[in-house]
């Protein structure tokens, strides 16, 4: 999959959007009794959409305040501009072949996004040019014969004036295409890909988050051991309901999110990041982080250790070439344009560019972002709360197994027969601390009946 992402973009390239504004206001052309009015514009104009491929770029014929609004909001990566006096000078161009002065060709400017990344640039560049040498070309083959034409003398007439070779030259090839960045990217920006490590960090902290904080309080409260080195502590279980432990992981969660939210701020700022909305970020970061950490729990709660596994894949695995932060989404294959409409990564991605490099514009992504955490702290709330509130229903509460298995058979007998009872989830629930209220069999100074010599294990967490 991640050689798939990187390994044909401009094979891969599909729906990339560029802007194509075409200013000129035409000109009027020829002797006094014989006047036309040409648009050479207009003749590229549609050259190029005729020429672009439509499966691969999306060109969008707008007006130059439209195509600067989709510049501003993230919307293009790049646009193709046609002054208005493109046609004047054109003309200018085939007169002064013929007329001893200075030749100034017309020009074109192909205008790149820095803001929208440098693969993108770098796209917009490559496409731009192949599409205008070839209409350059045909300008050029039309504004020599029109030359040629007008030049060519009467029947009987002397032979006319010739073009000099450098006026040739200049018409084979008569416009000039000019390169503009629109809006630069600042130092310290890493040409566009801080935001995208600025999200990765994001949603790292929320999904290594999550892990730390279910394995810390599961310790504390009993669930599971905890280990430094030669050290080893298993604290008794503590009788409390799988959906209140969730709520303790949710508490820590959030003020965990808010602490690094404000580290990741205060070291950008150290390291020489520009950033207009310090504040904005600081509280999209936190959002985020909060809702990356509280779905990651949430699914812990539910599916237990397998819930690590799960959340390295949905947040990390799929979300780093779908993110769109190194290689635009246009030019990866088409799933990963499926992927990057609810995947975490890709959300969190446009909300941080749109603060650090549009403004903090709502229409540059951060309105997607900011809808798209709160949606995914809606799920986290529900999932974690339903399904933690089932199993307390169904008395799944987590306890020692072995030493509830080891209670119940010294209280039916079991012991004194040698037999070993059953032990199922009802039993293990029935007997639980959190069940009954009773403490555990294991809690230091009250050992288990029948079992002096088991070791308790812990064989159920979330």
């Amino acid at each position: 999959m991640y050689l798939d992402y990187v390994a044909d973009p401009e094979g891969n390239l599909h729906d990339f959007p560029i802007a194509l504004v075409n200013q000129d206001v035409g000109d009027v052309t020829g002797p006094p009794d014989a006047t036309q009015h040409v648009n050479f514009g207009k003749q590229i104009a549609d050259a190029l959409e005729q020429g672009m491929p439509a499966d691969k770029v999306d060109l969008r014929v707008v007006g130059i305040s439209e195509s600067e609004r989709m510049m501003q909001t993230g919307q293009i990566y790049g646009a193709i501009v046609i002054p208005s006096d493109f046609s004047k000078r054109l003309g200018i161009l085939g007169v002064g072949s013929v007329i001893p002065g200075d030749i100034e060709r017309p020009i074109i400017t192909l205008q790149t996004n820095p803001r929208m990344g440098a693969f993108g640039t770098q796209i917009v560049l490559r496409v731009g040019d192949e599409a205008l040498t070839q209409v350059r070309q045909q300008v050029g083959q039309q504004l020599t014969d029109q030359v040629n034409t007008q030049l060519a003398p009467e029947p009987g007439a002397p032979p006319g004036p010739e073009p000099s070779g450098a006026a040739r030259v200049a018409l084979a090839d008569p416009v000039q295409i000019v390169y503009q960045q629109y809006r630069p990217l600042p130092d310290g920006t890493g040409q566009g890909l801080t935001a995208f490590f600025y999200a990765l960090l994001i949603l790292l902290a929320g999904v290594v988050g999550a892990m730390i904080i279910h394995t810390m309080i599961d310790a504390a409260l009993g669930f599971v051991p905890t280990e430094y080195g030669p050290w080893y502590v298993h604290f008794p279980p503590t009788p409390i309901s799988r959906f209140n432990t969730l709520l303790i992981k949710w508490g820590v969660m959030v003020i965990a999110a808010n602490i690094i939210s404000g580290v990741y701020l205060g070291v950008a700022k150290i390291l020489g990041m520009p950033i207009d909305h310090p504040l904005g970020l600081y509280l999209y970061g936190a959002l985020a982080l909060t809702a990356v950490g509280m779905t990651g729990l949430s699914i812990l709660a539910a599916i237990g250790t397998a819930g690590l596994l799960v959340n390295l894949i949905l947040f990390i695995i799929l979300g780093l070439p779908s993110s769109g932060g190194t290689v635009p989404i246009e030019a990866t294959p088409k799933y990963f344009h499926w992927l990057a409409t609810w995947e975490p990564m890709h959300q969190v991605f446009l909300g941080v560019r749109s603060i650090l490099y549009f403004d903090g514009s709502f229409s540059a992504g951060l309105s997607r972002g900011v809808w798209m955490a709160l949606l995914g702290l809606a799920f986290a709330l529900v999932f974690g709360a339903v399904i933690t509130r089932y199993y307390d229903y169904k008395g799944l509460h987590r306890g020692n197994r072995v030493a509830v298995a080891a209670k119940v058979g010294a209280s039916s007998g079991g012991g004194a027969s040698g037999a070993e009872p059953a032990v199922t989830d009802e039993s293990v629930g029935d007997k639980s601390p959190s069940a009954e209220g009773e403490p555990d069999a294991t809690v230091p100074g009250k050992p288990d009946k029948g079992a002096d010599n088991a070791t308790p294990v812990n064989t159920d967490s979330d």
